[in-house]
């Protein structure tokens, strides 16, 4: 019922104060009746020892005055705060307990209050807790603004897409929850929630604009601010203890994020409305709509004065005016994002609001074209019903007026429509939110975490990288190789070590127990030992799967490039699987890196000589195989407490792993007189293999990118000899790119002969975000059409005619039918496509067509029956 006045009680028990309730509160119109809870009258009128207090006066006052320049909404949160706060911990009188109970419920403008209490300590901790408890008024104001603010941002912002004509597709697309650790969650939703806003939108260009790219990190930002500074605030709302501890300024921290995102957040929306602006401003239809934008929307110094303002009182310590100048910031991004939301509706509804013929009598502007306005209606679903929502609501001020008054009335409409404080913005807010989640029907499904989709650009990269893969294990003798995605249980159990408990088992089916492959070497092995091969170079890239929770750099579905060679039990492989490995690298372009090596025997050997027995050998091992992601005292914690070493073994054991350098020059200290590891016979063969190893890598000019690295211990069970591990020291941090090592006793656990083997395997994933990331500037063409044969008809037989020509001569050809000029080239544009053969009426009746090649500069006729010579003789010249 209008007017009606709500409740909020306080001190009850499980009554707490939210964000939400602090403003409304703070703003409700009419005020709403603050009430006590009689539990919490009844705390207040013992003392704190529990006995009835002697006289009703409370002999001991303090004077709380609001800073004027706070709002009137601010003074009212930091009051209701006061009083939550003193409920709550029982220190207040009765007396001050009604006093601001009154000044609430009185709706007082002035904010003086002379309160008394019944001790001089509760008089002294109130006058310190004062600033802090004003301080986390406020934030809690600025949090449930920014919050709101945020959501609704998502929907203007939309609008302004849709009213801008810009590409919207490759924005939102490549801000995705892949599930590997590296995609912003918050980010991705706000992708997310923008394509159901604009599914099904005609109203998308293909100019690539900043604005649009940025609104993904942007607004994901706010989101994610948004979250943290919420638990923290109700933290804040509802502690118990009347503490002076620097609330203050740790909450001025928390908000310094805050403001700066809501300075971004305003940015964007401002050059937003400015791009549909100037937009507007070419079509003439809307002459004052400008200057009312210049005069009614604050500007980018306003909200750097803002930013400023807040720093300057931060860093001066004045705690409630540097969060004054947040809660004014926030004040002038929701007008910001008012104009935003007007010119983007003007921009796409004005025509339709306005008297055509008043237009036209008064010489304001051109008649609009009707077909454009058709296209203008075609918005995406999910603004569509926004667009109807804004209409319905802001009809009274938008009927029948014209073109001048427009701008104005809109405007007006929305700050009244986006302001916080009105219950109109409670039923936008709400819309929008039905918007998003009632369209769950029209998101695009969601993929497991851990795995990708893959773009055709990304494609495009992903298949270069394949190439030149396959091209380097070919160079060196490899035949390729392919297996079943699933093996038998039996075959991939007691492979891996603790790894095991990784694997992918499938249900029972025809009472064979299989599982997903966990790696390419293993199923490698068994084809060996089943086909009693003893010799044999093989390639394989194929997926793989591992039952793991994703981190940064990990999936659950992948890509290994797996090259081994079995049969060779020489230093000789060792040396060409790492030459092959950085030749691999090279190739690919991905940027320096390393490859960490180590030996099996060596570990051994080192494991021997701290006392480690040798059972325990390899669950060590699994242990040293984290220090990449663990610091050695994380390691220790778990070699003591989970694998049972004494401290004295585990310190010799950090001792050595910490020992790394150029692989000839710490071999030279390994093999010193006096070593320790020329006593033991494991750690002695391995450095007499390593030494053969190291100069076979000087000589082919490679070593210099090799580390040898005694924590490396590659956990895997099945290693024998020499282990390696390449990793990219790039800005992009995505941990180990490759790996492997000698494996002479696997094949031989299936039940054959031993066969001596040794691979390596390349993380593609991995590479591929390098790649995509070094490559995101670069243009890489996702198709390789040469050529679009464009018929200017609807004549099909043609197209077929000559396409099938160029398809005979072995050309990479598409072809088009369409009567729009525009439509061949856009195509052309899209995917790249060189030449173009133009085919229209008057190229048919001259029996020619028309070869186009833009980038290099070339228009020629050529007679039909020899278009498609003249057109390969063009090519090989452009290519040579």
């Amino acid at each position: 019922m209008a007017g009606e006045r709500r409740v909020l009680t306080l001190g009850g028990k499980g009554s707490s104060l939210s964000s939400a309730s602090v403003f409304e509160f703070a703003t409700a119109n009419p005020p709403q009746i603050l009430k006590i809870d009689p539990s919490a009258l009844a705390r207040l009128s013992s003392s704190p020892s529990g006995h009835k207090l002697k006289s009703p006066a409370s002999p001991f006052k303090l004077q709380l005055t609001v800073p004027d320049y706070l709002t009137t909404e601010e003074a009212r949160a930091s009051f209701l705060l006061l009083l939550n706060k003193l409920l709550l911990g029982g220190s207040a009188s009765p007396s001050a307990a009604s006093q601001l109970s009154d000044v609430l419920n009185n709706d007082a403008q002035t904010f003086t209050l002379d309160l008394e209490f019944d001790r001089q300590g509760d008089v002294d901790l109130l006058r310190n807790c004062w600033p802090d408890i004003a301080v986390s008024a406020i934030f809690a104001l600025l949090d449930y603004t920014a919050s709101s603010l945020s959501t609704v941002a998502d929907a203007v912002a939309a609008l302004s897409c849709e009213a801008s004509k810009t590409d919207t597709t490759t924005a939102f697309n490549f801000f995705t929850d892949s599930g590997d650790g590296f995609s912003d969650k918050d980010r991705a939703s706000v992708a997310s929630d923008f394509k159901v806003l604009l599914n099904g939108s005609k109203m998308r260009g293909n100019t690539q604009c900043d604005l649009v790219f940025d609104i993904p990190r942007t607004h994901g930002r706010l989101r994610s601010l948004c979250k943290s500074i919420h638990s923290s605030t109700r933290v804040e709302l509802n502690s118990i203890p009347l503490v002076h501890g620097g609330a203050s300024k740790d909450l001025t921290g928390l908000c310094s994020s805050l403001a700066f995102a809501l300075q971004s957040l305003g940015e964007g929306s401002w050059q937003r409305a400015k791009l549909c602006l100037d937009n507007l401003v070419k079509d003439n239809l809307f002459p004052n709509l400008a200057e009312s934008f210049n005069a009614g929307c604050p500007n980018l110094d306003k909200l750097e004065d803002s930013i400023m303002s807040f720093d300057a009182f931060k860093k001066e310590k004045s705690y409630i005016k540097s969060l004054h100048e947040a809660y004014c910031l926030s004040e002038a991004v929701r007008k910001i994002l008012s104009w935003e939301a007007t010119i983007s509706f003007i921009s796409l509804e004005g025509s339709e609001l306005i008297k055509v013929e008043e237009i036209v009598a008064d010489g304001a502007g051109a008649k609009p074209d009707k077909k454009k306005d058709k296209k203008k209606k075609a918005l995406g679903k999910g603004t569509t019903v926004l667009m109807q929502f804004i209409k319905d609501r802001l009809q009274s001020v938008i009927s029948n007026i014209d073109a001048s008054a427009l701008p104005e009335k809109v405007s007006n409409g929305f700050l009244s429509f986006l302001d916080l404080k009105d219950a109109s913005f409670d039923q936008l807010l709400q819309k929008v939110k039905e918007v998003v989640d009632s369209n769950e029907s029209r998101r695009l499904p969601k993929i497991p975490k851990g795995t990708r989709d893959f773009a055709k650009e990304q494609m495009a990269v992903r298949e270069k990288a394949f190439s030149i893969i396959a091209n380097v294990f070919k160079r060196h003798g490899a035949m390729a190789l392919d297996t079943p995605v699933f093996e038998l249980r039996e075959t991939l159990t007691g492979k891996y070590g603790e790894d095991s408990k990784l694997i992918y088992d499938l249900a029972d089916q025809g009472g064979e127990l299989c599982s997903l492959r966990y790696d390419l070497t293993v199923p490698f092995a068994r084809f060996v030992a089943m086909n009693g091969i003893t010799s044999f170079r093989r390639y394989q890239m194929a997926k793989v799967y591992r039952r793991d929770n994703p981190s940064k750099g990990r999936y659950r579905e992948f890509y290994q490039c797996d090259f081994d060679i079995a049969g060779d039990g020489t230093i000789g492989a060792d040396f060409e699987v790492v030459k092959i490995l950085t030749e691999l690298l090279d190739e690919l372009n991905i940027g320096e890196y390393e490859i960490k090596l180590n030996h099996r025997k060596l570990l051994d050997g080192m494991l021997d000589i701290c006392g480690v027995p040798s059972h325990k050998f390899r669950t060590v091992c699994s242990s040293i195989d984290k220090l990449d992601k663990q610091t050695f005292e994380q390691i220790k914690k778990e070699l003591i407490d989970e694998k049972g070493l004494d401290t004295e073994t585990v310190e010799k054991i950090g001792s050595f792993v910490n020992l790394r350098g150029h692989p000839i020059e710490l071999l030279s200290e390994l093999k010193k007189e006096g070593s320790k590891f020329l006593t033991n016979d494991s750690s002695k063969q391995a450095l007499n293999d390593l030494d053969k190893l190291f100069q076979a890598l000087d000589k082919a000019r490679c070593v210099h990118k090799v580390v040898l690295d005694l924590s490396l211990a590659r956990g895997l069970d099945y290693y024998t000899g020499v282990i390696y591990e390449a990793v990219f020291k790039g800005a992009t941090q995505v941990g180990s790119i490759a790996a492997g090592g000698r494996y002479d006793n696997l094949i031989g656990m299936f039940g054959t002969k031993s066969v001596a083997a040794i691979g390596v395997s390349l993380g593609i994933e991995r590479v591929f975000t390098i790649m995509e990331q070094n490559q995101k500037d670069e243009l890489l063409r996702a198709s390789e059409t040469q050529v679009l044969v464009s018929i200017l008809g609807d004549d099909l037989s043609l197209a077929a005619e000559l396409v099938s020509m160029c398809w005979d001569a072995k050309l990479k050809a598409e072809f088009l039918v369409n009567k729009r000029l525009s439509k061949h080239f856009d195509r052309a544009k899209e995917f790249g496509i060189p030449w173009i053969v133009m085919v229209g009426e008057q190229e048919i009746t001259k029996g020619v067509v028309k070869l186009k090649n833009k980038d290099a500069q070339v228009e020629k006729e050529v007679p039909t029956s020899d278009f498609v010579d003249e057109l390969v003789r063009l090519i090989n010249t452009s290519q040579s």
